[in-house]
């Protein structure tokens, strides 16, 4: 039983390994959204303010539709990378609760052991004691044969 215990505890261990890998994962595209996300918003930043310091030099209408056009794609674009971040934060919890799962399963498998362990040392113990108080007592019968 205690071998069936230990493979299943190997096993509990590789899932958890793996669990924080999937977290590790999740953590890390999460971070990469927030990088992607800023270098876009600074995009539009830098890009407005060309926008201003060209419009101070004087713009014909069709630069200024064209410019203003493709201000509203990086707008879009923004719209649509904030509308994934629920994704990537949904992924991130979905993950930890998974390794939560993982490690509590591991945990109950080293309880297992541990119990086993110590019922089989209080046995042993026992059965020590057990030696011990039947040496004892033989020990005493002889000396009173004498």
């Amino acid at each position: 039983m205690s071998q069936a215990i230990e493979f299943l505890l190997d096993q509990a261990k590789e899932k958890e390994e793996q669990a924080v890998l999937g977290l590790t994962k999740a953590r890390a595209d999460l971070d990469e959204y927030y990088q992607q996300l800023s270098q876009i918003e600074q995009y539009r930043i830098d890009y407005c303010n060309q926008l201003i310091d060209r419009g101070k030099n004087g713009l014909s209408a069709s630069e200024y539709s064209h410019l203003n056009r493709f201000l509203t794609q990086l707008d879009n674009t923004l719209s649509k990378q904030k509308e994934a971040e629920s994704h990537f934060i949904q992924q991130v919890t979905q993950s930890e609760q998974v390794w939560v799962e993982m490690r509590k399963q591991r945990r109950s498998y080293e309880w297992m052991l541990e119990k086993k362990a110590t019922q089989a040392k209080l046995a042993a113990d026992k059965a020590e004691q057990k030696l011990m108080d039947e040496f004892s007592t033989l020990s005493y019968a002889r000396k009173l044969n004498r």
